[in-house]
């Protein structure tokens, strides 16, 4: 079946709606600057600075800061604000995943939870919600002193911090410990964490910390430092390498070498043996020609004793004695 043409029109659509990606760009989404210091957490794709407003960029706390025991924790970033490149964040709150959280309940534990909204130093109205789990199932008014009493402590807490240390405590364990040693006068707990926490309203955002001219500063010098660490690295590594081309060189010229003298310590051995071979071979022919030699002068004896018993005249030499024999 023949493919179906598109018309004129669907065409024109088809580019135009391909010419929207040539436009886009790509945007690096950074950390608020207080107290993370621009942290550069991630990117995001947009054609104009007015599309990636407002979005959320969600990550791992083990992604954020490497604490892999808070693999479970999502943190959560609205984009506020765009200076050039750059995305800059909110912390909006964050979250425990909830198979985490069912994995901590078990049979014959009790769960107290609870909802708890403060307003911090600088006006940011955040709301947290505790979770405590009990060794055991405990009544409803041991329940209720508990969560009283975490969230006189979380009050307390927010009452003399700024936004930015709360995020610290809550994300640093530090506000779930104070509750722990708080509530578990009141009844043995197993676990106290904030599962959930969210910025209902902003407040007053400080000046602190570094500016992003310096964060990119202090980026490109770290780059720099890093490039220069690698090609020393390559450097060092093709110098071993030429090093050790020259060993394995050295070691087959001495091989070689080696070779050599063995082949001509061999030579010399078979010389050796050879010229033994061939003096034993002369020793054993001038053997066997003395004892030929020996042998004739017996024979000859002993024909000039039979001459002498046959009567035969012995006079002259022994050849002749031998003659007149055998005549």
């Amino acid at each position: 079946m023949a493919a179906k043409k598109l018309s004129a029109k669907a065409r024109a659509a088809a580019r135009k709606q391909r010419d929207k990606w040539k436009n886009k760009r790509w945007f690096t989404i950074r950390a608020p600057r207080h107290p993370w210091n621009f942290k550069r957490i991630g990117e995001t794709i947009g054609e104009t600075e007015e599309h990636i407003m407002g979005r959320v960029y969600e990550m791992t706390q083990q992604e954020f800061n490497g604490d892999f025991t808070k693999m479970h924790v999502l943190l959560r970033f609205r984009v506020t604000e765009v200076v050039g490149q750059d995305a800059l964040t909110t912390f909006v709150g964050h979250a425990h995943q909830s198979d985490h959280t069912r994995r901590q309940i078990r049979r014959y534990r009790g769960k107290v939870d609870d909802v708890v909204d403060v307003v911090t130093t600088d006006g940011f109205l955040v709301r947290m919600k505790p979770l405590m789990i009990t060794e055991r199932r405990c009544q409803t008014s041991v329940k209720q002193a508990m969560r009283s009493k975490s969230a006189e402590i979380i009050r307390s807490f927010a009452a003399k911090s700024n936004y930015s240390k709360l995020q610290e405590a809550m994300l640093g364990g530090d506000l779930e410990t104070e509750i722990r040693n708080a509530v578990k006068t009141i009844y043995p707990c197993r676990n106290v964490v904030i599962r959930k926490s969210q910025l209902l309203q902003t407040g007053v955002i400080t000046e602190k910390g570094p500016t992003l001219d310096e964060i990119h500063a202090e980026e490109a010098r770290q780059e720099a430092e890093l490039k220069a660490k690698k090609a020393a690295a390559l450097a060092e590594a093709s110098m071993e390498e030429s090093e050790e081309e020259d060993v394995s060189d050295d070691s087959d010229l001495l091989a070689a070498a080696e070779a050599m003298e063995s082949i001509s310590e061999k030579e010399e051995v078979v010389e050796e043996e050879q010229s033994e071979e061939e003096s034993a071979e002369e020793k054993t022919a001038d053997d066997s020609k003395e004892s030929e030699a020996a042998l004739m002068k017996l024979k000859k004896d002993e024909l000039v004793e039979k001459a002498k018993a046959a009567g035969v005249a012995t006079s002259g030499t022994k050849a002749d004695i031998v003659a007149r024999l055998l005549e």
